[in-house]
């Protein structure tokens, strides 16, 4: 049997989706500060989950590890989101152990049913990872900075919001496996063949003995008998 197109995009999406949040996670890019004043015009701070990078554009100087003067990680969307995405990344891990599981590589028909349960395994990674992503978006501009400096999206934060929306989208595809497990029990158990059980004289046609080869051939359209003209045995 082949294997089901959702699981195919399920397999496919969901990997995809646990390396962009898994990269999105380590990279200290969630928000990008700009234009600080009494700093050097080219000078951008990188603050991610864990860590606060400087760099200056003009002699490409990167600098991480930097002192948090404002306190930004002591505030609350940084917090949940510390716990919220590695927790995460152990469930799609864990979800896509039980999708391999249940898709098979190495067996003859799929189990629909750990495929489908891989698939809720999946989803819930995804919305628990899309929660920090949109709260920390929504607090982007409410998070301490300097005063006076601009403010952007880094492209940690974006590599999370695609991770999880894949995540999703992954988890939703293995789901269907649930409608065939339900096509499987609603469908009607089929009659033994009949052919089977007629015994071996029930084919079309077919001649129980050997003295049947010989019917009809005394019997021809006049009524009158005719002699086969087939050579018989007691004409050697």
């Amino acid at each position: 049997m082949r294997t089901p197109t959702a699981m195919i995009v399920g397999l496919v999406v969901c990997p995809c989706g646990l390396l962009l949040m898994l990269t999105g996670t380590l990279a200290p890019s969630w928000r990008q500060v700009s234009l600080i004043p009494n700093k050097p015009i080219d000078l951008v701070l990188e603050q991610g989950l864990w860590d606060i990078c400087r760099e200056q554009l003009s002699s490409h100087d990167r600098r991480c590890s930097q002192a948090d003067e404002l306190g930004y990680f002591e505030e609350l969307p940084v917090r949940v989101a510390q716990w919220l995405m590695p927790t995460s990344l152990v469930l799609t891990f864990l979800g896509l152990v039980v999708a391999a599981l249940g898709v098979r590589c190495w067996q003859k028909e799929p189990r629909h049913l750990l495929a489908g349960i891989a698939g809720l395994v999946l989803l819930l990674p995804g919305l628990l990872s899309l929660v920090p992503a949109s709260w920390y978006t929504h607090e982007l501009w409410a998070l301490p900075a300097p005063a006076g400096s601009t403010l952007a999206v880094g492209y940690s934060l974006v590599l999370s919001y695609l991770g999880s929306c894949m995540e999703i989208l992954g988890g939703l595809a293995l789901t269907l496996s649930f409608h065939h497990c339900c096509k499987e029990r609603r469908a009607p158990k089929l009659p033994p063949s009949s052919v089977l059980d007629a015994g071996p004289c029930s084919t079309r046609e077919a001649y129980c003995n050997p003295w049947d080869v010989l019917e009809g051939e005394g019997d021809g359209r006049d009524g009158q008998q005719w002699r086969s003209s087939l050579p018989c045995d007691s004409d050697l």
